[in-house]
């Protein structure tokens, strides 16, 4: 036979029942951690697949991406893409016949304003037969705003809060730039600060596509 339990033994059953679940949550949490670690590294991974296809020339679809915009500035957009920002949102896929440079940005990066002046000048000479986009990462949403207004950047701009696109893209750090012909292809990479001499050239070939 059994005797009565003790307040002792009905203190060690509680506590044995709260190291279980402690331990289980712990469980829980680590294997939580690990799928994100994971999927991190495929995204990553995929990535970095992405930027080696288009260094081999082999020019890979441009991963999609459906994001907020940040500033709309569709004046030098080609007037066919001008109303598909009325939803205050921008696909890739919609952009899709016209070619697209796709400049990913900060507004603490310091390289990301130098090369602000050159984007300016060639978005206006090609206004309206390019689609320029910038793409916001890894920031602030008021900080970004002010690099905007303050270099007047005269294209449109989207915001990547999530990293997902920055992760599809491969990059390494910013400013990156990608360059987008009218199928929707990465043909062109560029890492780093562009000059208004660099970009004028990948984008005047550009717009003479096709061949």
């Amino acid at each position: 036979m059994f005797g009565p339990e003790t307040r002792d033994d009905w203190q060690m059953r509680g506590h044995s029942r709260t190291t279980r679940l402690l331990q289980a949550g712990a469980v829980v949490l680590v294997a939580a951690l690990l799928g994100l670690l994971i999927w991190d590294l495929v995204g990553t991974s995929k990535g970095a697949s992405f930027v080696t296809k288009i260094d081999h020339g082999k020019n890979p679809p441009a991963p999609e991406f459906a994001l907020p915009v940040l500033s709309d500035r569709r004046e030098n957009l080609p007037s066919a893409l001008r109303p598909r920002l009325d939803d205050g949102r921008l696909t890739l896929a919609e952009l899709r016949g016209f070619p697209v440079v796709l400049n990913f940005w900060a507004s603490w990066c310091i390289p990301c304003r130098e090369e602000a002046s050159a984007f300016s000048a060639v978005t206006k000479r090609y206004a309206g037969r390019v689609a320029f986009v910038g793409m916001d990462a890894q920031d602030l949403k008021s900080a970004a705003r002010r690099f905007l207004r303050r270099y007047r950047v005269s294209y449109v701009s989207v915001r990547d809060g999530s990293d997902d696109t920055y992760r599809a893209y491969g990059l390494t750090g910013v400013p990156e730039t990608y360059f987008i012909d009218r199928e929707g292809r990465a043909v062109g990479h560029f890492v780093g600060a562009i000059s208004r001499r660099d970009l004028d050239h990948v984008v005047r070939a550009l717009v003479k596509e096709p061949q």
